[in-house]
């Protein structure tokens, strides 16, 4: 059985997907074997492939997330079975998902929404996990209170769900930031409640609205280009929660005077450190995915680009870095 394992080449000095062969991989005793039927990409993949050298070869299968079947469960499996049906984002120290077969911790996998295709199923559960862990767990915004919550990044695959999740699950008011009519549009029918230009002013912009300001941000885009905007726009006790890396120290000082925090969000810290509480990501994608059998939040894939191939895969990932992509890519599994 043949996956497909980004791989550094040396004599060609660049990453070439390359097929190998890993069927034969034991289970841990919560480990699963899924039939990886549809894969979406994003940013992290391409990250770790051009991390990839001769001196740091590893991990070679890229891909972190899957919709599939189970098709094997390790000794003490107890919340999965054979045959279901299951959508999930996988651990980043562990080989990924593009592959015919992928082995992953039962207690990172949710049973796929029923209503949606594979494919559709694909699309959703790293952006999921992501902004659900940066709403619920590390913003901990209070479902029952109307509160601003600015996205820094409205429509890319995490602000598209983070959108969703914020409109059905919460009383929040959403304002997103957004640069091109066609993001706009993206955003406003996903359920954004205010949309300013990411180019100009936060507080400005709010003003003009009519918005004092954010009690809440959620930065899913450039760090260090919006820092000094959503520390001017965000109102006392509140919090910044990122997912983006800086590559300059950030002045903490711009938030003292206003009791402000600033957070980290990466969603594979609970797999990549076994916490106790890492069922957490299999509980937080069956409650979205019962919203999506709702018909309350819907798949964020926008580009189908087939099935998985050496080609398809390196197009989706140049896709991605043009950074102009809005929703998921999918592809689906090895033919």
């Amino acid at each position: 059985m043949n996956s497909i394992a980004a791989v550094f080449d040396p004599l060609q000095n660049k990453t070439i997907f390359q097929k190998i062969n890993n069927r034969e991989e034991v289970l841990g005793e919560h480990d699963v074997r899924v039939e990886v039927k549809a894969i979406s990409v994003n940013p992290v993949d391409y990250k770790v492939k051009s991390s990839l050298s001769a001196t740091n070869p590893g991990p070679k299968v890229l891909g972190w997330d899957v919709s599939g079947t189970v098709v094997e469960l390790g000794s003490q499996v107890k919340t999965l079975h054979k045959g279901m049906e299951v959508y999930y984002a996988g651990a980043i120290q562990r080989p990924g998902g593009n592959s015919k077969f992928h082995i992953v911790d039962e207690f990172l996998v949710s049973e796929k929404p029923k209503t949606l295709s594979y494919k559709e199923a694909a699309a959703l559960p790293l952006t999921t996990i992501t902004s659900y862990e940066a709403i619920f767990h590390k913003l901990k915004l209070d479902r029952t209170l109307e509160k601003n919550v600015l996205i820094v990044g409205g429509a890319g695959g995490v602000g598209s769900i983070a959108i969703q999740i914020l409109k059905q699950m919460t009383r929040a008011k959403v304002i997103v930031t957004a640069g091109r009519k066609e993001s706009a549009d993206w955003v406003k029918s996903l359920g954004a409640d205010t949309i300013i230009d990411y180019k100009k002013d936060f507080s400005e912009q709010l003003k003009e609205k009519g918005i004092e300001g954010a009690h809440e941000i959620l930065c899913f885009n450039d760090t260090d280009m919006h820092y000094s905007n959503m520390a001017k726009a965000i109102l006392p006790f509140g919090n910044i929660c990122s997912i983006v890396e800086t590559k300059q120290p950030l002045d903490l000082n711009l938030l003292k005077q206003k009791s402000a925090g600033f957070l980290n969000e990466f969603m594979f810290t609970r797999s990549l450190f076994q916490t106790a509480d890492r069922m957490e990501q299999q509980k937080l994608l069956t409650e979205v995915g019962s919203l999506v059998d709702k018909g309350k939040i819907k798949s964020t894939q926008t580009i189908d680009l087939g099935d998985m191939t050496e080609e398809n895969l390196e197009k989706a990932h140049k896709l991605l870095l043009e950074g102009n992509v809005i929703g998921k890519i999918v592809l689906g599994g090895l033919k």
